[in-house]
C-alpha cells in the first residue's frame, strides 16, 4: 500500500503540539516553538527535533506497508548541528531501503531558514499486531 496515511491522534503530538502529514514513503512534520519547547538554556530542548524525527520516519513507514501492520523504532542515531529558540521547526523523512521486517529511513529538522537543526538516520521493525 504506498498513498496517503491519516495517524491517528496520540498523546505526545497534542502536547507538543505539532502536525503530521504523510504521503508515498515521506512524511512531515511541523511544529511551532513554544516557551515550552525550551531547556533551561532558552534554546529547543533536544527531545523534541529528535521526537519530530522519531514521528516523521513511522510515518513514512505507516503509509507504505499493508494494511494492519505495524512498525517500532529499533534504532535511531541523531546528530545535532545548530540550537534555534524561535520560529518553526520542520522535520522530513523518507525512506532509504525497505525490506520485508526492517526499513531504513533518514530524517531531518530544519528552521524558518530551512537551517539543518538536526539529522538523523533510523531503524524500524514491521511486524503483524
Amino acid at each position: 500500500m504506498t498513498g496517503e496515511w491519516t495517524a491517528p491522534e496520540f498523546g505526545l503530538k497534542a502536547a507538543l503540539g505539532f502536525a503530521l502529514a504523510n504521503r508515498d514513503g515521506q512524511s512531515t512534520v511541523v511544529l511551532e516553538i513554544l516557551a515550552g519547547h525550551l531547556n533551561p538554556n532558552g534554546v529547543v530542548h533536544g527531545a523534541v527535533p529528535f521526537t519530530m524525527m522519531d514521528t516523521a520516519t513511522g510515518g513514512a513507514v505507516m503509509n507504505t506497508i499493508d494494511g494492519g501492520r505495524r512498525c517500532a523504532t529499533i534504532e535511531m542515531q541523531t546528530r545535532y548541528h545548530r540550537p534555534v529558540a524561535t520560529g518553526t521547526l520542520t522535520a522530513t523523512a523518507e525512506m532509504i531501503t525497505a525490506g520485508r521486517r526492517v526499513v531504513h529511513l533518514h530524517a531531518e529538522t530544519c528552521d524558518r531558514d530551512d537551517r539543518l537543526v538536526a539529522r538523523a538516520t533510523a531503524g524500524f521493525a514491521v511486524f503483524e499486531p
